[in-house]
């Protein structure tokens, strides 16, 4: 009597065209230092932030970009790009990358005095000096002095009140220090300890997605990614995120070795820079007198350019070529300025590497071409807006139908999971951000025991806009106007 129904009823079926979910196109994650001693920040972990004060509280700040690359990044990204969010790795062990224990006398001025920004607070130990030469007892943190990092140092501020009687008192302090300089690139590339059962440095790409349900795409390591190994190892697990996600390795040539534009080619010869999962960027940049890496400008601009609803739209289907750089010169390591015509510039593009250039509507980025240019030339892989399009694209089709894995492989599920992507391929097209798309199950390459084993295969055709890097007018003497003298 169970199955007895007496009455009108209804009930709702899943809708067989389901909504695609799109992917992250230009998610930056950086592997480098930063001082989070200042903030008890963490160490090989991946830290997801969303805005400049989130970041800066979460890793720690400072201006001293050679030993913090972190802040660089932040503060491209962030203040000068206005992108977000970022993930970020902090390599920089405040146990492990110590430069000993220093002890110096040192004097107060107007009650405070500035040890260096790497000094560890919970280290320093404070002596007073008892007549001219004896040390007093060990002063007290909270009761005779405060400790607090600020404007680039750690402050010791006299507390009134307290056992150290003058604002101007000779002071016997004691502290270890971190050691940015002792981070090698061991430690970007990181890898699995087995004794821990952790991962580190760039090992914990795969831990981004599972934890923050973010693709990143775009990666750099700003003070590393000159090195070759370095790069090599960016450009591996771009190439193979969580086995299944893609993205671009963001690699800066080293303009301490190459000085030209003509060096920088042979440095990219040199160091095989040759892949297509990789963008290289010559030589640095400067804004108001801050030296920046190349790379995490050229990030800046395309994650603006990909948000740019007339440009990209969310998509990177627009190449940050000739786009505006927040830069007002170019230089190497040691501050050298360098100038690039036009002629220069595109000899750096005709071998893959993208630079600056400074011709009509101030400095833009100048280059369409990946590190796998010219000996590479296939158009999904030397253009990186296509193929940044095609990463996109098969980015997304795997979040978008991942729900129907396991699910029976009938002829409902194929038509569902066509319909569902043709109708947001076509959506592409109509929004201009492809020339044409389609999603087809062909027998050909279903083959019978593939479909006993539950595998079917799906064929995307896409075809992305290429950048349209030359305009070429030609322009005649045309006689017949002539005639023009003669109008009435």
């Amino acid at each position: 009597m169970s199955d007895f129904f007496h009455g009108a009823k209804a009930g709702k079926q899943a809708t067989s065209v389901s909504t695609p979910t799109t992917a992250d196109s230009s998610i930056h994650f950086i592997v480098g230092t930063a001082p989070v001693h200042m903030v008890g920040g963490k160490v090989n972990e991946p830290v997801y932030a969303s805005s400049y004060p989130e970041a800066v509280a979460a890793m720690g700040y400072s201006e001293d970009w050679k030993n913090y690359d972190i802040c660089e990044e932040i503060y491209a990204s962030f203040q000068l790009y206005s992108n977000g969010p970022v993930v970020m790795v902090n390599v920089l062990d405040p146990k492990k990358h110590l430069a000993g224990e220093t002890t110096a006398d040192k004097q107060l001025a107007g009650n405070v005095l500035d040890l260096p920004l790497e000094a560890l607070a919970d280290t320093v130990k404070v002596k007073g000096y008892d007549g001219e030469e004896a040390l007093t007892e060990e002063y007290t943190r909270g009761e005779d002095y405060d400790l607090m990092y600020t404007d680039g140092v750690l402050r010791l501020e006299r507390i009134e009140g307290g056992k150290i009687t003058s604002e101007n008192a000779t002071l016997n302090v004691t502290y270890n220090a971190v050691d940015p300089t002792k981070v090698t690139k061991a430690d970007i590339i990181g890898g699995y300890d087995v004794s821990t059962k952790k991962s580190s440095g760039f090992e914990l790409t795969d831990s981004i997605f599972p934890k923050f349900r973010v693709i990143p795409t775009l990666f750099l390591a700003p003070n590393f990614s000159h090195d070759s190994e370095v790069a090599a190892v960016m450009s591996a697990k771009a190439e193979n995120i969580n086995g299944l996600f893609t993205g671009k390795a963001l690699v800066d040539v080293d303009t301490t070795e190459a000085k030209t534009y003509t060096e920088a080619v042979e440095w990219k010869n040199k160091n095989n820079i040759t892949q297509p999962s990789q963008l290289l960027m010559w030589p640095k940049y400067s804004l108001g007198g801050k030296v920046y890496h190349a790379s995490v400008h050229q990030a800046g601009v395309m994650a603006k350019t990909d948000a740019n609803e007339d440009l990209g739209g969310g998509t990177p289907c627009e190449s940050a070529s000739n786009k505006s750089l927040q830069i007002d010169s170019m230089v190497l390591e040691d501050g050298t300025e360098v100038l690039l015509d036009l002629t220069k510039a595109n000899y750096l593009n005709a071998n893959g590497i993208i630079t600056a250039l400074n011709f009509i509507g101030g400095f833009v980025s100048w280059g369409n071409e990946t590190a796998c240019y010219p000996a590479n030339t296939d158009v999904t892989d030397y253009f990186y807006c296509v193929s940044r399009m095609f990463n996109w694209v098969a980015n997304s089709v795997i979040l978008s139908v991942w729900s129907k894995v396991d699910r029976k492989l009938n002829r409902r599920l194929i038509e569902s999971v066509v319909d569902s992507l043709n109708i947001w391929l076509n959506g592409l097209m109509a929004d201009g951000k492809i020339l044409g798309g389609r999603i087809e199950f062909l027998e050909a390459e279903n083959t019978e025991t593939d479909l006993m084993a539950g595998k079917a295969k799906f064929h995307i055709y896409l075809t992305p806009p290429s950048p349209a890097k030359e305009l070429d007018f030609v322009v005649e003497y045309d006689v017949s106007y002539l005639s023009n003298l003669f109008a009435a």
